[in-house]
């Protein structure tokens, strides 16, 4: 790996200067941050209810006590075979936040569309603890655009990430915010999508002060050039396009024509 070489007075100077740019991006994030936070809420008049491990469950129960609620849309439909790696890793960020978000007024949840068995078999596998369910007989994913009805797979045409696009998958990932008042009205605040969620993948701020950054250097040049689960590093397999890992031994179509 080849790279300019600088006495210690010349790397100052240009560090010096990246850090003015450095200010200047921070105080954007803040202004943008404040602007996200500024946003008009929507009410949400519709029932939803889930299926947990301990039963059937209601947004507003999601909530937990608290006022705020962080979804976590992760891209997982019936009969899902291929884990995600994005939504993996994304979700591997928050264990350790948990006590910190839940003293800050904020509940955090997954939620998928698969039904809770397959959804309690892939927990276990992973190990991971954070709550998590099922919206499988509920039109929640439908109505905030991550899954995607037959009608708009065949027509090519699923809103999401705020346009209209081929989706070329019926489930696809997302992170949301509700707030919930005193009375126990529930509003809609935030939502993002696609490239939007790296604001939630801490390791990223790892990444980009490497000499490597985020080592993308294709086929995709996105996170799934690197990203696996974390339990099939060192262990071959393949993630394609989609997002989702095949490993070594799978058989399947997509894993072929890979």
């Amino acid at each position: 790996m080849q790279h300019e070489i600088a006495s210690r007075d010349e790397w100052l100077r240009a560090r010096t200067a990246l850090l003015a740019k450095e200010k200047a991006f921070t105080r954007a994030q803040e202004e943008i941050s404040a602007q996200r936070r500024a946003l008009p809420w929507v009410k949400i008049d519709k029932e939803y209810v889930f299926d947990s491990r301990s039963g059937p469950v209601t947004l507003a129960e999601l909530f937990d006590g608290r006022s705020q609620l962080f979804v976590k849309h992760f891209m997982m439909g019936p009969d899902q075979k291929q884990q995600c790696v994005g939504c993996s890793l994304e979700v591997d960020h928050i264990e350790g936040l948990l006590a910190h978000l839940q003293n800050n007024d904020v509940t955090y949840v997954a939620i998928a569309r698969a039904p809770i068995g397959e959804i309690e078999a892939l927990r276990q596998a992973m190990g991971w603890q954070f709550p998590w369910v099922s919206s499988f007989r509920s039109d929640f994913n439908y109505d905030f655009n991550v899954s995607f009805t037959p009608k708009e797979m065949a027509d090519e045409r699923a809103f999401y990430n705020y346009e209209y696009m081929d989706s070329g998958l019926e489930d696809l990932s997302g992170d949301s915010v509700f707030y919930k008042d005193e009375d126990g009205q529930i509003f809609h605040t935030y939502s993002a999508f696609s490239r939007g969620g790296e604001q939630f993948l801490g390791i990223y701020g790892y990444l980009d002060v490497m000499p490597k950054g985020r080592n993308e250097p294709g086929p995709h040049y996105n996170l799934v050039d690197w990203a696996r689960p974390r339990t099939m590093y060192g262990k071959g397999g393949t993630v394609a396009n989609n997002g989702r890992y095949h490993d070594a031994s799978c058989a399947c179509g997509a894993h072929a024509a890979a």
